[in-house]
Parts: C-alpha cells; sequence; structure tokens
C-alpha cells in the first residue's frame, strides 16, 4: 500500500512541476503573426499599456504622433476653445501626423490603443486609420480612460471603418498584469 501512494505522490509531484513548467513557457506568448502595437497617448497611460502589450505578445511598437504635440491647455476639456474640444466636437477634423511613416505590409495583426476622449477615439487615431490601408489586417482596439467604456468609440469606430476587420476590444484601466493577460488570449 505504502508503495502505491509513493507512486501516486510522485506522479502528483511531477504533473504539478510539468504543469508550472508550461505556465512559465506560456507567460510571454510570441506569435507566429506579424503584430504592431500602435497607439496614441498624450499622458502616457496608453503607452504603458502599448509597452505592456509589446512585451508580452512581441511586435514593434509605434507611437501615433500629431504634427504638433498637444500642451496641457490642449487637453482642457472643460475649456470649449481648447484643441482638443474643438477637434472632438468637429466631426471631421482630422490633425496631421507626424512620426515616422509605416509599411503596413509587414503587419498581419495591429494593436490599436487611444485614451477615451468625449467618449470616441481621438481625432488623430482616425487620421491614422485613414492614412494606412488595411486591407487583410487585423485591428485590435484597446483603450485606457477615467471613467468612460470603449463600446461606443468601437461602436464609432465600426460604423467609419466599415471595411477594416475589427478584433475583440478592451478597455485597459488596470494593471499591467490584466493587459499582458488580455493580450496573450486576445492573439491566440
Amino acid at each position: 500500500m505504502k508503495q502505491i501512494i509513493f507512486i501516486f505522490m510522485s506522479l502528483l509531484c511531477f504533473s504539478c512541476s510539468s504543469k508550472a513548467q508550461n505556465q512559465t513557457a506560456d507567460a510571454n506568448v510570441r506569435s507566429d503573426k506579424k503584430i504592431l502595437v500602435a497607439y496614441f497617448s498624450c499622458t502616457g497611460t496608453t503607452e504603458k499599456v502599448a509597452d505592456v502589450i509589446v512585451k508580452t505578445v512581441g511586435g514593434k511598437l509605434y507611437k501615433i504622433t500629431p504634427a504638433t504635440a498637444y500642451t496641457s491647455a490642449d487637453l482642457d476639456w472643460n475649456n470649449k476653445s481648447s484643441r482638443s474640444s474643438i477637434e472632438m466636437t468637429t466631426e471631421n477634423s482630422r490633425p496631421e501626423l507626424g512620426g515616422d511613416v509605416l509599411d503596413l505590409k509587414d503587419y498581419d495583426v495591429v494593436f490599436l490603443g487611444y485614451p477615451i476622449w468625449w467618449n470616441l477615439c481621438p481625432r488623430p487615431v482616425n487620421t491614422f486609420l485613414e492614412k494606412y490601408d488595411f486591407s487583410g489586417k487585423t485591428v485590435i482596439p484597446f483603450a485606457t480612460s477615467g471613467g468612460s467604456s470603449i463600446a461606443n468609440s468601437v461602436k464609432q469606430l465600426k460604423k467609419l471603418y466599415p471595411k477594416i476587420v475589427w478584433g475583440e476590444s478592451q478597455l485597459l484601466n488596470g494593471s499591467g498584469k490584466e493587459a499582458g493577460e488580455w493580450a496573450r488570449q486576445v492573439i491566440r
């Protein structure tokens, strides 16, 4: 009887250590898909999430950069005359972009990150989506917000860009761990 218990315990220990090794190996998922993590961030909040995603699933990190950077006065949503307020209340506003030019043919999946402004994605994100050809790509939105959900922004994106294949979106206000877990799940 002692031998049977010993064998059973040995198998149980082996099974547990094997499972622990697999969990460690799966901690960072590297996909065979070519991934771009493109994000717009003025305060660094969305940038931190984008960084976690690229560290988790691999790929290239790309900052969507306006030709003219936003100042704190530009971002004052309480001021109806601020740059962001004017852009967000003007539906066809498309601020000019600066930064590096992309060749999207190098990517299969584009994680698209942005803060929620006025319950939508900021207008520079619209400029980005209209500047490049997303044919054959899957675009996976993620956002950060102080109080809004991602739902309305994604609904608007799908309405404005119906030809884009949209992946599962996520609001990522929590920890980096949450962002990494979500990215691993959505890229599989």
